[in-house]
């Protein structure tokens, strides 16, 4: 009697993976679309350096100013309805600088609010995106679902996205906004096939009486303290946020080291940089079987020894072939760690704090992608490329240890002990029934 049961809920896991592994790409390709667009009008509006690059920071900075009270919304709020919101949010800024647009009155000031505007949307998107997870589908699903959509990611934020903003504004820039405004509108239209349960249960008191809801800031505190007392999580958050500044400094120097140093051409630079996606995607595709193969433990393992080759090859060899494999090696570490990583908060995190668990992890790791640029233009302007590699690859070998020491094989037996206990139930239960 138990197994019909189980077949629908998994049943019911496929389809809502496929509605937010669609809702991920289509939302993602947008975004990469307005990644190109947004910089390219501000580069045609103003001659300027520094208000361009205002533009393009105008999508990134939310993450550093909202993250943490979206996470506190996410845990308070219908999560699916999060989704449209972002979505609408999206729609009305795209909207009105269509309008613009046709009436040519672009300026990098408005650039700069509607990528602020996207940016506040993306946060809220992908932070709610990510704690509907597990409760949309079961656990046996969800490093599946975390898989496809880490793959959708990176395909179509990275790669499809910023190609098709290209050709898209070949054609007008009203063009490509409009094609980004259906993007977005689409996208929305699909979160209506979700089944399941969208808000986070609020926590009981000993007597069985829902708590009352805490101010918003100390729900930060919460989330922040809930992440600090957890050592696996704890430690895992802190070694992603050194390989995100590796991350940074290696996107920030590379381009001047493939062009000086190496003496690449900028079809040369761009197989580099294709690597990294196409290791990505590897990543995304294989996952499942390294993990299985290899274990859970030595398949994370592996986005260190990629990163710290991202930052040793470029040290020590001028070589295309040594630098690309490099590229491929950290990109597709980067994606089994993202993946594993998604699931075992998934299953250690409570319902009610992901939202803000989610948005503490981003903002550590993505706000480490500047800091670590900015480092190592400096490191390089003072002591050379070469050396401020070599520095920064010393950096990723440092997160070994520690990663050794926490990310043991009896931790993750305890965070996936239920999945274990699960099969072996299984099993002793369809014995019994035969």
């Amino acid at each position: 009697m138990t197994k019909p049961a189980t077949t629908a809920q998994a049943a019911r896991g496929t389809r809502n993976t496929v509605v937010l592994l669609v809702f991920t790409a289509v939302t993602n390709l947008a975004d990469g679309v307005t990644k190109v667009v947004l910089p390219l009008l501000a580069a045609q509006a103003s001659g300027s350096p520094a208000q361009v690059a205002a533009v393009s920071l105008s999508l990134s900075l939310p993450w550093l100013l909202v993250a943490l009270h979206v996470g506190v919304l996410v845990d308070r709020v219908d999560r699916r309805r999060l989704l449209w919101g972002a979505n609408a949010l999206r729609l009305l800024a795209v909207g009105a600088l269509i309008q613009i647009a046709l009436s040519d009155g672009i300026t990098t000031a408005v650039l700069f609010a509607v990528g602020a505007v996207l940016g506040v949307a993306e946060v809220i998107a992908l932070t709610a995106a990510s704690a509907l997870i597990p409760a949309v589908v079961p656990p046996a699903g969800r490093e599946r679902a975390n898989a496809w959509i880490t793959g959708a990611e990176t395909v179509c934020n990275e790669f499809c996205g910023p190609f098709v903003g290209g050709l898209l504004l070949a054609a007008g820039a009203s063009v490509a906004l409009g094609v980004t405004w259906v993007s977005y509108l689409a996208a929305a239209l699909v979160l209506v096939l979700l089944t399941g349960r969208f808000r986070a249960a609020r926590q009981q008191t000993a007597a069985g009486e829902q708590r009352a809801p805490e101010t918003v800031n100390k729900q930060i505190t919460g989330g922040l303290r809930y992440l600090w007392q957890q050592r696996l999580l704890r430690t895992m958050a802190l070694i992603l946020t050194g390989l995100c500044a590796c991350w940074g400094a290696w996107l920030a120097l590379m381009p001047l080291f493939a062009t000086q140093t190496m003496g690449l051409t900028s079809r040369e630079y761009g197989t580099v940089l294709s690597a990294l996606g196409i290791g990505g995607l590897a990543g995304a595709v294989a996952v499942t079987w390294l993990n299985r193969t290899f274990g859970r433990r030595w398949v994370m393992f592996a986005d260190l020894v990629g990163t710290f080759a991202m930052m040793a090859v470029p040290a020590l060899t001028t070589s295309l072939w040594a630098v690309t494999a490099a590229a491929f090696a950290g990109g597709m570490g980067g994606t089994v760690w993202t993946v594993n990583a998604r699931t075992i908060g998934q299953r250690l995190v409570p319902d009610d704090m992901l939202g803000r668990f989610n948005s503490v992890s981003r903002l550590f790791s993505w706000g480490a992608l500047p800091i670590g640029a900015g480092l190592m233009g400096l490191l390089a302007e003072w002591l050379g490329m070469r050396t401020a590699f070599l520095l920064f690859a010393a950096a990723a070998a440092v997160t070994i240890v520690p990663f050794l020491r926490v990310v043991t094989p009896g931790a993750l037996a305890e965070v996936f002990e239920d999945e274990r206990t699960g099969a072996d139930t299984n099993t002793s239960t369809s014995t019994s029934t035969n």
